[in-house]
C-alpha cells in the first residue's frame, strides 16, 4: 500500500516560489529603469529643444525677409505637402538616417513629396557621435539620401548634432572629441558632394558638449534651434544663422522653420 510523504514537499515548493518572485523582480525592475528611453532609430530634429530650453512664444509672423519651411521624421508619417504648400511653406528638410543602424521609412514621400509640390527640400542625418565615427556617418547618410545635386531644388545635407536621447547628452565625449568628430562627418560630406553641411543645433547643446567651439562658422551655414520669439544668443562664430527651428508645434506637421532671407536666398543656397 503507497504512503503518503507530505513533508519533502513544502520545502522544494517554497524554494521554486522564491525563484519565481526572484525571477519577476528582474522583469520588473529592467524595464523600469529604461522606460524613458526611446528605441533606437526615433530620434528627430530637436527632440531634446523642449526639455533643455523650453518654449517662450513665437515669432511674428509676416515677414517678407524670411521663407517658412518644416523638417519632417518618421514619426510624421505621410506629409500632406499640398496642404503645407498653401499655407506659404516653401522649404523642407527630411530626416534620412540615424547613426549607421537606420534609414526613413517615409523618405521617399516626404523628400520627393515636397520637391513634387515645388518645394526646395534637403536631407538630414541624426548623429550618434558614440557609435561610429563622422566619417563612416557621413557616408552612411550621403549613401542613403543625403547626397546633394546642383537641379537648383536640394539644399546642402544638415548634421542634426543635439542632445542624446538614448543616454548622455554629450554622447560619453570631450568637448575636444566632439568637435573632432563633427569636423570628421563634415570634411567628409564635402568630400563626396562638394558642399559643406549645414549644422542644426541649439546654443546651449552647443556651449556644453563642444566648448562654444566657433570654427564651423566661415564655412558651414548654422541651423538654430530655439522655440521663442528669437533666436537667442548664436553659438560662437556665427554672427548670423541661416535657418531657424522656432517650433515643435506648428499648423500640420508640427516642426516649422524660418529661412533668414526671401525665397531667392533659399534658391542660392541651393545652387551652392
Amino acid at each position: 500500500m503507497p504512503v503518503h510523504r507530505p513533508g519533502p514537499l513544502r520545502p522544494r515548493r517554497l524554494f521554486l516560489a522564491g525563484l519565481l518572485l526572484a525571477a519577476l523582480s528582474l522583469v520588473l525592475t529592467v524595464p523600469a529603469s529604461a522606460a524613458g528611453t526611446p528605441a533606437r532609430g526615433s530620434a528627430y530634429m530637436g527632440m531634446g529643444v523642449l526639455a533643455h530650453d523650453g518654449s517662450n512664444g513665437t515669432p511674428s509672423t509676416g515677414d517678407v525677409t524670411q521663407t517658412e519651411g518644416v523638417d519632417v521624421a518618421s514619426y510624421q508619417g505621410n506629409v500632406a505637402w499640398s496642404t503645407l504648400w498653401n499655407s506659404g511653406v516653401r522649404w523642407a528638410y527630411t530626416k534620412a538616417t540615424e547613426g549607421t543602424y537606420y534609414t526613413n521609412p517615409y523618405f521617399a514621400q516626404q523628400y520627393n513629396g515636397s520637391y513634387n509640390v515645388g518645394m526646395i527640400r534637403g536631407a538630414y542625418h541624426f548623429a550618434t557621435p558614440d557609435t561610429t565615427s563622422g566619417a563612416t556617418q557621413a557616408n552612411y547618410f550621403v549613401d542613403h539620401g543625403g547626397g546633394w545635386s546642383g537641379d537648383g531644388k536640394t539644399l546642402p545635407g544638415a548634421l542634426d548634432i543635439e542632445w542624446n536621447p538614448y543616454g548622455a547628452a554629450c554622447y560619453g565625449k570631450s568637448t575636444s572629441a566632439m568637435v573632432s568628430w563633427i569636423a570628421d562627418f563634415l570634411n567628409t560630406y564635402k568630400s563626396r558632394t562638394g558642399r559643406d553641411a549645414v549644422i542644426y543645433t541649439a546654443t546651449s547643446w552647443w556651449t556644453q558638449c563642444t566648448g562654444n567651439y566657433g570654427g564651423f562658422a566661415a564655412n558651414n551655414p548654422l541651423w538654430i534651434a530655439r522655440y521663442a520669439s528669437d533666436p537667442g544668443t548664436l553659438p560662437a562664430g556665427w554672427s548670423y544663422y541661416t535657418m531657424w527651428q522656432y517650433t515643435s508645434s506648428g499648423p500640420t506637421v508640427g516642426d516649422h522653420d524660418k529661412f533668414n532671407g526671401a525665397l531667392d536666398r533659399v534658391q542660392a543656397l541651393a545652387i551652392g
